[in-house]
């Protein structure tokens, strides 16, 4: 294993302005041994890397001087967009050592920022944000990047010296990856060197204290209503140790968390849409809950085909559920705390909110209480416990166990994880039925051969309120198998070939849906040209007659029966390094007694740094004995980045289905981490007798600012 001493430096703080120009860079610790990780690992990378780091009484410092033959790259100048396409700098700080959790902090050669968090070692969370520094300069022969980590923004224990480390960079150009730790072409916090040094961090009081002002305008149609609103809102962030958050939420606002993407699927199940607001998001990772949901990571490969519902299905928390109401309109959310953190080898968090009243259902107190013990080298074992039902007056809790079993350290870079969960609900009139419980066992490798096998159980009457279920009373079965490539001096650069298979029966007798994929090819090359190829052959058995499309008073309905049908799916994505890049998916196929043919393309086309814009269409035309329909979903932004520190987002979505159009645009101004300030606008229009002339249904306006106080 690598490991370094960082050095604890008294002098003047250096300033973020990523040129590395102070005289305290010298009595830093340095690393440069860096060797390939993609596309070949343990080769000699293209450029060399030069990794500065000390620490002070506030902050982990970290500075890199990245030289490099070719131009450049920095397309991403909008604060909080994601930038995988730009060159970067990652590091990965595994604060308790533990190699089971930690975070990432990377940034581009604008300065543009990215954080996340690892939940369960290997999925990483990027919707977490932290408060840091980063800033970034050219330069002849490549580019310079300084970062500073305040230790009041991670969770530590401060009686252990020893952190696990990492720093990764990437060219973007040439898509090579290199770093200084990794094991099977990865890194994450059980692949990373020890840090060794950290005594008397300060953390000061550890109290962060953000106010907020929201000024809102409410305009509707019918009726014509128009009111206008200001609201305060307080958030209160303490370190009741420094591995222990509290946190304390009045009046709760959400007006600046970004729309959701709209979808539009052929399925008698419900759809999923990820959490986006920053008080769910704090310490997430805490309330993970047996891998449920895991999709792998990005890559050629690591994904599944099967659906994101499904594999999400069986959740014992979602937090969508808390301030939304089944059609999404927000419900305020008077008051609520957090506490999450770790205690020793104990990881715990406990999360109570007060939901107001809102239509007919009552106010409601919610309570989720989540702890895991690390066991062995890497292993966990936990219990979950909610109550509380958001959507209704009923009364209903959810208890639940998990064990999770990882190991990295296999021969030759292998890896194993294997999961086994139960859980029960009990909901107020029902007694029988209730319990949920599954396994998973899983070799994520990234290199020769790699597979998964999966069963859960989900009983009819189960039903976690504070959970995610979109099927009851069913038998999920689910395997992948497959083999990735690596080529060496040739067109592509990794290939990858395999099998997913998913059958889900009815727990009472007989099968409700059962896919199988070929992934013929999967292939990406070194100038970030991906693309695939797939074969499906599904089963669908409909008990009842199934509503598959439906557009003001008409329908189509498919009649109860058992189907079998084929499709293909062929996707090609040109690089998004490119000022105009564009990706294609043609699925043709056959469809419950007909024919289905879905096009989706999407085209972008960057002028420069400072303007992106994209067009996404999709159109479905489907034939079938019972009748024939099309869908659109049209989807439009365009992104004007001032600077790093201030952006105007629009974004247009329509579909054909709910005739229905969404305007979304969204200023936002970053003057540091920490202070964030949105005018965000939101107006929507309907076409509901089909004459393609939209009229507005409302408005909403929204000026907020928050300022976080540190003490």
């Amino acid at each position: 294993m690598k490991t370094m001493e960082v050095r604890r430096v008294s002098d003047a703080a250096p300033i973020i302005d990523g040129r590395l120009d102070e005289a305290v860079w010298e009595n830093a610790t340095v690393v440069d041994d860096f060797h390939q990780i993609e596309p070949l690992e343990y080769q000699a990378p293209s450029n060399p890397t030069r990794i500065l780091v000390f620490y002070d009484d506030d902050a982990l410092y970290v500075g890199a001087r990245m030289s490099q033959t070719l131009a450049v790259l920095g397309n991403v100048l909008r604060q909080g967009q994601e930038f995988w396409s730009d060159d970067y700098l990652a590091v990965i700080i595994d604060t308790f050592n533990d190699k089971r959790n930690g975070y990432r902090f990377q940034v581009n050669p604008n300065g543009v920022r990215m954080e996340a968090i690892y939940e369960n070692t290997t999925a990483t969370n990027w919707d977490w944000n932290g408060i840091w520094r980063a800033a970034a300069t050219e330069e002849d022969g490549g580019w310079t990047a300084e970062m500073a980590i305040p230790f009041k923004s991670l969770s530590f224990n401060p009686d252990n010296d020893t952190w696990g480390i990492n720093f990764t960079r990437d060219v973007g150009r040439t898509n090579e990856t290199s770093g200084w730790v990794s094991r099977n072409n990865n890194t994450n916090p059980s692949i990373a060197g020890e840090a060794v040094g950290f005594t008397d961090l300060r953390l000061g009081r550890g109290l962060d204290v953000v106010p907020s002002v929201v000024l809102k305008g409410h305009r509707t149609v019918t009726p014509e209503t128009t009111d206008y609103t200001a609201e305060p809102s307080l958030d209160v962030y303490y370190k009741v140790t420094p591995s222990l958050n509290a946190s304390l939420t009045l009046n709760t606002d959400f007006s600046a968390t970004e729309v959701d993407d709209r979808q539009v699927e052929f399925t008698r199940f419900s759809l999923f849409f990820p959490e986006k607001r920053d008080f769910f998001l704090r310490d997430s990772d805490i309330f993970q809950f047996g891998q449920i949901g895991f999709i792998g990571n990005f890559g050629v490969g690591l994904g599944y085909t099967f659906s994101r519902p499904d594999l999400e299905n069986g959740q014992p928390f979602f937090s969508r559920r808390i301030g939304l109401s089944q059609g999404g309109r927000p419900v305020d959310l008077a008051q609520g705390g957090k506490l999450a953190g770790r205690i020793g080898r104990w990881n715990v968090g406990a999360l109570a909110i007060r939901q107001d009243e809102f239509e007919a259902v009552e106010a409601t107190d919610i309570l989720v209480a989540r702890a895991t013990a690390n066991i062995l080298e890497e292993s966990t074992i936990g219990v979950i416990v909610t109550d509380g039902d958001p959507r209704s007056n009923r009364d209903n809790t959810l208890t639940g166990v998990d064990f999770r079993y990882s190991n990295t350290q296999l021969p030759g870079g292998r890896v194993l994880e294997a999961d086994v969960w139960y859980q029960r609900s009990q909901t107020e009139g029902i007694n029988l039925d209730d319990d949920a419980y599954g396994f998973r066992v899983r070799a994520p490798n990234r290199t020769g051969l790699l597979g998964s096998l999966a069963s859960k159980t989900i009983e009819k009457n189960f039903y976690p309120a504070l959970g995610f279920v979109n099927r009851s009373g069913v038998r999920n079965h689910t395997a992948n198998f497959g083999y990735i490539h690596r080529f060496r001096n040739a067109p592509i650069r990794t290939a990858y070939w395999g099998i997913d298979a998913e059958r889900i029966d009815l727990i009472e007798g007989g099968l409700q849906t059962q896919v199988l994929t070929l992934r013929a090819l999967e292939f990406d090359t070194d100038e970030q040209l991906r693309g695939h190829a797939y074969l499906h052959a599904t089963r669908e058995v409909l008990a009842r007659p199934f509503v598959v499309w439906r557009r003001g008073d008409e329908q189509v309905v498919i009649p109860a029966g058992d189907y079998s049908f084929d499709g293909a799916e062929f996707q090609f994505s040109t690089s998004f390094t490119r000022p105009v890049w564009a990706q294609v998916n043609y699925s043709p196929g056959d469809f419950y007694g007909g024919e289905r043919k879905r096009t989706s393309t999407t085209f972008g086309w960057r002028p420069s740094r400072h303007f992106v814009t994209t067009l996404g269409y999709q159109y479905n035309d489907v034939t079938l004995p019972y009748g024939a329909f099309t869908t659109r979903l049209v989807r439009f932004s365009a992104e004007a980045a001032f600077s790093s520190r201030l952006s105007l987002v629009m974004l247009l979505q329509y579909d054909d289905i709910s005739e229905s159009m969404g305007i979304n645009a969204r200023l936002h101004w970053v003057p540091q981490a920490g202070r964030e300030g949105f005018v965000v606008l939101n107006h929507n229009f309907e076409d509901l007798d089909l004459d393609n002339r939209f009229r507005s249904t409302g408005a909403d306006l929204a000026l907020k600012f928050y300022y976080t106080f540190r003490f």
